[in-house]
């Protein structure tokens, strides 16, 4: 039997297996001692005994019933009960039958052999109860519910007679056909008449079998019956499973046949479909559990065979009815049937590939399991403040809804039915996941900025679900990537895939929050994918949001009232970064004119963005750029390189060091002194640039002596720019070397002394150390002319004198010998 067959009270286990909600009962209160539990059946017996049946006795059924779960009814108990229900001189209150039903409930079933005497006068008092003027369902709509549970107890127990058995059945199924609406009124009744189904179904008789099969198949869709949930339509396929397991057990084959005929191949115009879905996947949950070890294998072959072509139907013709959910009569039921078809697959275990549950799983993860569009929708129709409250229980109803919860195990299933699945079903689908990514980029990134500051607790809640949608979207995409990015596929294809997978992860960029192998393990095979194509690159490049898009915001009407401010929008900032991260590893592929017209732009607007993650990536790909080479184009590349630095030093001095990172523009300055040609006019301006900058800083540092006493720590701004342009000194080529030492000469004696000490040391350990036989002569008496100008300049004259020309340094001679004797030991 299932596992659930250990469990007593089938409604509880019904309840806890679909997050229902908790039943209105009063047994749900917190439970009573043992000492008030001995008080009340004293009570009770004083009842019967005085014929008297007064407001404390109610109690005393009440402290009763809250004990369920550590309350055992024995056999003078019942008898008690019984006396008490049958008495023809006690007025008892409509409350109490409830009570009293389930005090009997709770004997037949923790009893472990309750007289078969004993319940056919319990069934006998029950049948008169229901016969006489007594019953009123309209003021005591619970002892309804009750009383199926109880009568199909009783018809489950197996000491009962075959007689009291077919009684409860009759009964049963008279309450059912003459009280159902009662369920549509007060739907909590719901998991009590289930359970009482479940035990009726489980009976040893077979009467009535299938009229109950049809009510459980059909009720959800007769008027004034209960609207049919997911969580009903969970409570039905897990009784499914608990009824299959137990019949098998049983080996009750006749019945099983007759299930299969009835749920799995009949189809009756009556029956509402996503009943009958939860019905055939409950069979599915039974075969797959190992739990029908008493059937055989040709058995149990048939009903997988028939469950799963149950399933494909119903979901061929949801399909075809909304014309693959894109019709405008795609209504709340066919988005209960959806839900349920993905919950059922997620819930059933293994299930075959089949092309209509694989699209229906893919329509259901987009539009129900993360419905962002319909939120984003719900958000833009009334932005007034008195729905604003409606908007944030419906998100956060839907973040506690048992179809979001199940988003991982659907995202199991649809992945897994991907790679049997035909060509044409995996191309819509892929369309579908990659036109998903772009419209929530577009649409989120409209909400962020309408809601943040302003409503961030219903934009946190929406992003929560963002955020499982991207997990769902690497799922899928690295699947993808494995089953389409090998030699069974041409390049072409591998090349497409590559690419829409690329731009789908930038539109969610945003929602990536933690650190996802699965993720890295996809990029890393479409980026060795895109890297062996040009025109894989070029594309991928060209998807980039333009300069025009990036600065003047998207086109909204409600945006239109608001300063839109490029650099505050955090959607298109996640995903601008990801292109900057990525254009990188593919830049040898990319032409000239296309990095200068699409790339170029962005990457000098992003070294502005007060985000220091984001300014150093804008970096890096200038750095990239300028390290590159790409032999079609060598020379249009190398004037491209030439005419950015110009822009680029400007770009990153300008904002330095307030929101430039020196890391960054180090790392650029090094690319340019490095990869551009020997004597490039852009490495003479990146040098005057840097010295420049160095001399404005140096206005407000001359009197900052104190700053230079810690030169290999945390650097001042100033101190970096020096540091760079002394590494420079070693990287430059020779014919830029001789400017260079020139302007730094200059540089170097209009600082205190403190800081010339400092650099000179600098100087010295650098040049000592160098093996660079070339410069390294010209490099020793460059620093013994600039060392005796130090040397013999007061620091006043030294901060206030400019050093004229470079044949002034170059001309000195060098001084005594034994005044240097540590400059030249150094050196």
């Amino acid at each position: 039997m299932a596992k659930a067959a250990s469990t007593l009270f089938l409604e509880d286990w019904l309840r806890s297996v679909s997050g229902y909600g908790n039943s209105f009962s009063p047994r749900n209160h917190s439970a009573s001692s043992a000492r008030a539990i001995i008080q009340a059946w004293a009570e009770l017996r004083d009842s019967l005994q005085h014929q008297s049946f007064h407001s404390h006795h109610l109690q005393s059924l009440k402290t009763l019933v809250n004990s369920q779960t550590s309350l055992h009814v024995a056999e003078p108990q019942a008898k008690l009960l019984l006396s008490i229900l049958s008495s023809p001189n006690l007025y008892l209150p409509h409350e109490s039958y409830t009570l009293f039903l389930r005090l009997l409930y709770i004997w037949v079933r923790k009893s472990a052999r309750p007289s078969s005497v004993l319940i056919d006068s319990a069934v006998e008092v029950i049948s008169n109860l229901f016969s006489s003027t007594q019953y009123d369902s309209k003021k005591s709509p619970s002892l309804f519910s009750e009383a199926v549970l109880l009568l199909g107890s009783f018809s489950f127990a197996p000491l009962a007679s075959e007689s009291s058995k077919t009684v409860c059945l009759e009964l049963l199924c008279k309450l059912l056909a003459e009280e159902y609406q009662l369920l549509g009124s007060f739907s909590g009744l719901i998991p009590e008449v289930l359970a009482g189904i479940g035990y009726a179904l489980s009976s040893s008789k077979n009467v009535h079998f299938v009229t109950i099969l049809d009510f459980i198949l059909s009720i959800w869709g007769k008027e004034s019956g209960p609207q049919g949930t997911v969580s009903h339509g969970l409570m039905i396929l897990h009784l499914m499973e608990w009824v299959l397991s137990g019949l098998s057990n049983f080996r009750s084959v006749e019945k099983i046949n007759t299930l299969s005929k009835e749920v799995l191949e009949t189809s009756k115009p009556n029956y509402v479909p996503f009943a009958v879905v939860m019905a055939a996947a409950g069979v599915l949950r039974a075969l797959n559990r190992s739990v029908v070890s008493g059937l055989g294998l040709d058995m149990i072959s048939k009903l997988r065979m028939s469950a799963e072509d149950r399933i494909e139907s119903v979901a061929r013709e949801l399909i075809s009815r909304t014309r693959g959910f894109t019709s405008s009569s795609y209504d709340l039921t066919d988005s209960l049937l959806l839900q349920c078809v993905s919950v059922a697959l997620a819930r059933s275990g293994v299930v075959s590939s089949r092309d209509p549950l694989f699209i229906c799983l893919a329509s259901a993860l987009l539009n129900e399991v993360f419905p962002l569009r319909h939120l984003y929708m719900k958000v833009f129709e009334s932005m007034n403040g008195s729905s604003a409250i409606l908007r944030i229980n419906e998100v956060k109803e839907h973040l506690e809804s048992i179809t979001f919860k199940e988003a991982g195990a659907i995202t199991g299933v649809f992945c897994n039915q991907y790679v049997s699945v035909d060509e044409k079903s995996q191309y819509i689908v892929e369309n579908l996941i990659w036109d998903y990514c772009q419209r929530i980029y577009m649409e989120h990134r409209q909400v962020a900025l309408v809601l943040r500051g302003k409503e961030d607790e219903l934009l946190g809640d929406v992003e929560k679900i963002a955020e499982s949608a991207f997990l769902m979207v690497v799922l899928f995409a690295l699947v993808v990537t494995k089953h389409k990015l090998n030699s069974k596929f041409n390049s072409e294809t591998q090349m497409d895939i590559s690419v829409r997978i690329l731009i789908s992860f930038s539109c969610v960029e945003y929602f990536r929050r933690i650190r996802l192998p699965e993720y890295m393990d996809t990029i890393r095979g479409i980026v060795l994918s895109v890297q062996e194509s040009d025109s894989a690159c070029v594309s991928f490049v060209k998807s980039m949001p333009t300069y025009v898009d990036l600065t003047h915001g998207p086109d909204f009407s409600f945006l239109r009232k608001m300063e839109y401010v490029w650099s505050s929008d955090e959607v298109q900032t996640a995903r601008i970064l990801f292109y900057l991260r990525v254009i990188p590893t593919c830049i040898g592929r990319l032409p000239s004119p296309v990095f200068g017209k699409v790339v170029a732009p962005t990457m000098f607007l992003y070294m502005g963005h007060p985000n220091g993650k984001v300014a150093r990536a804008s970096h890096s790909m200038f750095s990239a750029f300028i390290s590159s080479a790409k032999d079609s184009d060598q020379d249009e590349r190398v004037s491209l390189k030439e005419q950015l630095v110009f822009y680029y030093m400007q770009r990153s001095l300008m904002e330095y060091p307030e929101i430039t990172p020196f890391d960054g523009m180090a790392s650029g300055v090094v690319a340019v002194v490095r990869h551009l040609p020997a004597g490039s006019p852009a490495i003479f301006y990146c040098v005057h640039c840097l010295v420049e900058k160095a001399n404005r800083c140096n206005k407000d540092f001359a009197q900052q002596a104190d700053t230079w006493k810690n030169w290999q720590g945390e650097s001042e701004p100033c101190k970096k720019v020096l540091d760079l342009l002394l590494r420079l000194i070693s990287l430059v080529d020779i014919q830029v070397l001789p400017d260079l030492m020139k302007l730094l000469a200059q540089l170097i004696a209009q600082l205190p002394k403190d800081g010339q000490n400092m650099i000179l040391n600098e100087l010295y350990s650098q040049v000592a150390e160098s093996n660079d036989v070339t410069r390294k002569p010209s490099l020793v008496s460059w620093l013994q002319s600039l060392s005796y100008i130090c040397f013999h300049e007061t620091s006043g004259s030294a901060a206030s004198k400019k050093l004229g020309t470079e044949e002034t340094i170059t001309s000195m001679q060098t001084p005594d010998p034994l005044s240097y004797i540590s400059l030249n030991a150094r050196l």
